[in-house]
């Protein structure tokens, strides 16, 4: 339990430092960056979940601590794997929406199909 422990409080020092790391740099126009910057609070929950796996795998009696171990760190795994797919989809909403022409190009408003189909 020892190793899982300190496994699980290295993992989450180095999820928090990359979240603080990614919310210390100045906002940018970039949309790679604000969807970095989106996803870093996602990266502070687990690596929460990662600390309190850590702590009751050295507090907690073993079969205790086991399962507490697991469970969060599946729940620190799915918090950043949905933060992750919640981002995906801005930057595919984001670049469907821009796919669209203007009125100019005679899709302007919605007028074609792939620019009503993408905004569903």
């Amino acid at each position: 339990m020892l190793f899982a422990a300190v496994g699980c409080l290295c993992a989450a020092a180095a999820t928090a430092a990359l979240g603080g790391r990614t919310l210390l740099r100045p906002r940018s126009n970039d949309l790679v960056q604000q969807v970095l910057r989106a996803v870093a609070p996602t990266q502070f929950a687990a690596a929460a979940m990662l600390t309190v796996a850590g702590v009751v795998a050295l507090a907690a009696p073993r079969p205790t601590g086991v399962v507490v171990l697991i469970v969060c760190v599946v729940g620190a795994a799915a918090t950043i794997g949905a933060g992750c797919w919640q981002s995906a989809k801005f930057v595919a909403r984001t670049q469907a929406a821009s796919a669209c022409g203007t009125a100019s190009d005679g899709c302007g408003g919605g007028a074609c199909a792939t620019c009503t189909l993408s905004r569903t």
